[in-house]
This record gives structure tokens, C-alpha cells and sequence, in this order.
């Protein structure tokens, strides 16, 4: 995949192409990207780009001339352009695997109040909202996109890492442990050093029913549960009203 990335402030977008998975992925050829600084198309000698906005107003808007001249300049009209926008779509992870299947992304990183509506309407094609909040760079809503989409990238990481992540199946994933046993006295569940990999498949899917019950149940009404997870479901639901929840320290378990 390629991924072009306009943005007015380069220098917040380096960093994360040559850190960790992503520095894997693009030495080994998986991802390709270029970023660009839009000014270089501004015209004035102060290289504006950004004015007052029509009918009054907070804030700046982001002009068209020099950002039509940069979508121009990279073809844009023949790539996926993506703009993060509070106003946008809400992003997710279905959506996230939808887009790692491109090609060619290109990424519109706005600021201050947003750009001028005919750049939207002339070249982007998702506006796309990573939660319901507002923050001040398009530059960390762009990377927050590319960071979800682009490990799942055939090779990037493996198929195995991904399968019992939060989201998939349509819950949040389980908790997790490693070394040393106790710590701070607390321990590692028990079932988690029984070796009895039945078990521990079953209490991970459990813990991640509790998880999505109790934070995003929400997320429990589209889910597709089979069988034996909603087996485990209703003996939690039942548990819950009771109050006695395993938390998995049982030997019996």
C-alpha cells in the first residue's frame, strides 16, 4: 500500500513511519508513503493558506487554491482520499479492513476550523470521524486511521495476533498477563498456568463477554455469538445478578 499524507506541519508525521511495526513494514516493502507539505503550492509571498471564513465567524479556513493545486499535483482524483473530520462517518474496525485493501490512500490533514467545503466535495472521498470529540490536528486523527488499517495489511502482522483483538467477533479482547506469577500481590489467574488450553480458551472468552458487558454493551447487541459463547453469556448474566462472578483464580475452574 501507498499512503500520501498532505499536511502543513511534517515534522508531527515523520516519527511514525520509521518507529516499531510500521518501520518493519515499510523496510520490507508492505507500505510505501510520502508526506508533503501543501504551503509549497501557496502562491502569496507570505505562502498562506488558510483565510477569514464567509459570513463571520471563529477561527480560519483552510483556502482552496493551493490545496487543489496539491491534490492536482498527486493525482488525487485517481486515488481513496481521506479526510478526518468530527463531521465524518465514525470509524471502525470493519471499516479499518475495508481500507486496507487499497491500493493508494491519500490522507488530507486539515486545521483550525477545517477546509473549505468545494475541496471536500471535489476530491474526498471519505470524511471520516475517529470519535465523537474534537481535537486540533488532522495530522494525529490521520495517523490514529493508518495505524488501525494498516496492520491488517497481509504480512504486517500475524494472522494469529489479530484474530482475539478487541472488536473482533465483535467484542473487546481479554485481559493479559506475563511474568513474574506475583507481583505487588496480586497473582496471575490460576487457569492461565494450568497448561489446560481448553480452559484458558474458555476463560479468555469469558473475560472478554465480561469486558464488553460491562463497558461497551453496545457492542453485545450486534455481536453474532455462537453457541458456547452464549451459553457462557447467560451464566454470566445470571452470575452478575448474584454478584459471583469467577474471576478464574479457582483450581476448579
Amino acid at each position: 500500500m501507498k499512503i500520501t499524507i498532505l499536511t502543513l506541519f511534517p515534522e508531527m508525521v515523520e516519527g511514525f513511519f520509521s518507529n516499531s511495526i510500521m518501520k518493519r513494514a515499510v523496510e520490507r516493502g508492505l507500505v510505501e508513503y510520502q508526506v508533503v507539505n501543501w504551503r509549497q503550492w501557496a502562491t502569496d509571498r507570505h505562502q498562506s493558506c488558510d483565510d477569514i471564513p464567509y459570513g463571520g465567524g471563529a477561527g480560519m479556513v483552510i483556502s482552496c487554491e493551493p490545496m487543489f493545486a496539491a491534490l492536482d499535483a498527486h493525482d488525487a482524483k485517481s486515488k481513496r482520499v481521506i479526510y478526518p473530520s468530527p463531521s465524518g462517518r465514525l470509524f471502525d474496525q470493519q471499516w479499518a479492513k475495508e481500507l486496507s485493501g487499497e491500493e493508494e490512500l491519500l490522507f488530507i490533514c486539515g486545521h483550525y476550523e477545517g477546509l473549505d467545503q468545494r475541496i471536500i466535495d471535489e476530491y474526498v472521498d471519505d470524511e471520516i470521524s475517529i470519535g465523537d470529540y474534537v481535537i486540533s490536528s488532522g495530522e494525529v486523527a490521520s495517523l490514529v486511521i493508518i495505524d488501525a488499517l494498516y496492520r491488517h495489511i497481509e504480512g504486517v502482522i500475524k494472522t494469529d495476533s489479530l484474530e482475539e483483538e478487541s472488536f473482533e467477533g465483535g467484542l473487546l479482547e481479554y485481559p493479559h498477563y506475563t511474568r513474574p506469577e506475583t507481583y505487588c500481590s496480586k497473582s496471575v489467574p490460576t487457569v492461565l498456568l494450568s497448561g489446560h488450553h481448553a480452559k484458558i480458551e474458555r476463560w479468555r472468552l469469558q473475560k472478554r463477554l465480561e469486558r464488553s458487558m460491562e463497558r461497551r454493551p453496545d457492542l453485545l447487541e450486534r455481536a453474532n455469538l455462537d453457541a458456547d459463547s452464549r451459553k457462557i453469556f447467560n451464566a454470566l448474566r445470571t452470575q452478575s445478578a448474584k454478584g459471583t462472578v469467577d474471576d478464574g483464580r479457582n483450581e476448579s475452574y
